[in-house]
């Protein structure tokens, strides 16, 4: 990344440092480098059960559970459905910001 990423990076880091209330404690993932610690923790525990799939005998019941990282995808696809499935309903059952509000 060029020198002009990390004025960005720095300037979006300026600018959510202003929207945070003031008094307001940090948390851990308020500071991106935390952020990107734990992307790369996932990153690598994601590799390892992959590789681990090469080292062991499955016990499968249906011939597509043979597919080497069947697992893995089969759980990203339903992650990814759940979320789209979310948000459809979301625009299905969402009402107004002044829905409780009595006037």
């Amino acid at each position: 990344m060029g020198a002009q990423g990390h004025d960005a990076e720095r300037d979006d880091a300026q600018e959510h440092d202003q929207m945070k209330p003031q008094g307001e404690k940090e948390r851990f993932l308020d500071r991106q480098e935390n952020v990107d610690r734990l992307l790369w923790g996932v990153t690598i525990v994601g590799v390892l059960a992959l590789l681990v799939d090469f080292f062991f005998h499955r016990h499968t019941y249906h011939p597509v559970e043979r597919l080497w990282g069947f697992y893995g995808i089969f759980g990203d696809v339903a992650t990814i459905v759940l979320v789209q499935l979310a948000k459809l309903l979301r625009k299905l059952v969402m009402r107004d910001e002044d829905y409780y509000e009595s006037d």
